[in-house]
């Protein structure tokens, strides 16, 4: 559909890059050629470091039992003096024994601290080589790639800032979120803080097993849930039934009474529902021997965390992940590409290839993942389209950007590069997406 919207094969994948063909041509040989080359480079670069990481890790774990064999050995040799000294009391003449007992198990002691102190001096040897490790496989500056007045805005630097606060308030970190508000100057209105103080007090009920303040949400917002067409309520006392079986026999009444909860849901999970009341059958005899045991496995719990997540933001129209958290991993997939590409202008000396303005030399694949909204290109100018310079959809059904329509536009006629027909460019009508 993609392609067809952009008048286009599928095989003709757009790039973002310069409208000169010198440069297109460049890009489309030498930069993509080299790019594909430090990718390989990339994946050592990346297997040296990790291979220094196994040597420290090994040495760690091997110097950890090594340690507490030493140190048992000389508890076990302390309490057997310390029993012999109860036991059997000092004598004089055994005075010059104890003494020598005495000033071996000290020697014993000193030998066994010395020897772990070198052997920790040597782990921190191996540590400082997986620094060097890094320092020579990686690039540390990655000011090259970056716009260096990108935050140099005022209202800029206030948005990074409500966007940290944001993403804390999500991870429950409350304190951290207020400390921030105070030395960063930012405001945030109760009516923002309220929503994201209740979902991480319920997340954390959840997460104790407590399903309670869910289920009182849950009700609460019943209707707002049936029109997201979302099964929160049933799954939660789902899982509070389960819950309950998980009690034995001794709560067989109380399961059955609160089996009708399930009673406005019975149209939509009817399966589930003659499941649930099934495996009371079994419920003397326990229901981990027997056939509905699979009601019982932990990792529901972590899935209704994650469902409660998601239908809570959708109530409240936020992403289920947080914005600074998928700028972050963006940012971490896209900084070894572009810095690949920035060794490669170098080394071409190609350096007005790439203007550092707010375009990108080639595109780059975060993967679907990351696909939130339609993206179009302009098969002309291998442009990425913005509200300046919108899609525009021919009459014979082609797409390309204003941009290209202007530079296409000849004596008041545009013929289409691809059919190509000859039509009035004020028949265009831009595309929304």
């Amino acid at each position: 559909m993609r392609d067809c919207q952009r008048g286009r094969g599928s095989h003709d994948r757009p790039r973002r890059c310069h409208t000169d063909r010198s440069s297109r041509r460049w890009q489309n040989g030498g930069l993509v050629w080299g790019v594909c080359v430090s990718q390989s480079e990339r994946m050592e670069q990346c297997a040296c470091v990790e291979r220094e990481l196994e040597k420290v890790l090994h040495r760690f774990v091997m110097y950890g039992h090594q340690s507490e064999e030493r140190l048992d050995e000389l508890l076990r040799s302390v309490c057997e003096i310390r029993g012999q000294l109860v036991a059997f009391g000092v004598q004089d003449g055994d005075l010059s024994v104890l003494s020598q007992t005495m000033a071996q198990c000290c020697k014993n002691i000193k030998e066994t601290v010395q020897m772990l102190a070198s052997r920790h001096k040597d782990i921190h040897g191996s540590v400082s080589k997986v620094g060097k490790a890094i320092d020579r496989n990686f690039d540390a500056e990655v000011s090259a790639v970056v716009a260096e007045t990108v935050w140099d805005s005022p209202e800029r630097q206030k948005y990074l800032s409500e966007t940290i606060v944001e993403h804390l308030y999500r991870q429950g970190m409350l304190n951290v979120a207020e400390d921030l508000c105070q030395e960063s100057g930012v405001v945030i209105d109760m009516s923002m803080k309220q929503p994201f103080l209740e979902l991480n007090r319920i997340l954390e009920a959840l997460r104790m097993q407590d399903l309670r303040p869910a289920l009182e949400w849950a009700v609460t917002n019943r209707q707002r849930l049936l029109d997201l067409n979302s099964s929160l309520e049933f799954k939660l006392h789902r899982l509070y039934f389960i819950s309950l079986l998980n009690g034995g026999i001794g709560n067989q009444l109380e399961a059955l009474q609160y089996a009708r909860h399930f009673q406005p849901f019975a149209s939509q999970h009817q399966r589930d529902i003659q499941i649930l009341m099934g495996s009371l059958v079994y419920l003397r005899h326990g229901i981990e021997n027997s056939p509905y045991r699979t009601l019982l496995e932990t990792n529901q719990w972590a899935e209704i965390c994650n469902i409660f997540t998601r239908d809570a933001c959708a109530l409240l129209g936020l992403s289920v992940e947080s914005p600074l958290s998928v700028s972050f991993a963006s940012g971490c997939m896209a900084l070894p590409v572009l810095m690949n590409i920035k060794q490669v202008i170098e080394q071409r000396q190609c350096s007005g290839v790439w203007t550092h303005k707010d375009e990108l030399p080639i595109e780059i694949d975060l993967g679907k993942k990351c696909w939130y909204h339609s993206v179009f290109a302009c098969p002309i100018l291998r442009q990425q389209t913005s509200e300046s310079n919108p899609p525009m959809k021919l009459i014979c059904g082609h797409v390309i950007s204003r941009d290209a329509l202007n530079k296409l536009t000849n004596a008041g006629k545009l013929k289409c590069p691809y059919c190509p027909m000859e039509q009035n460019p004020s028949d265009a009508k831009q595309i929304y997406f």
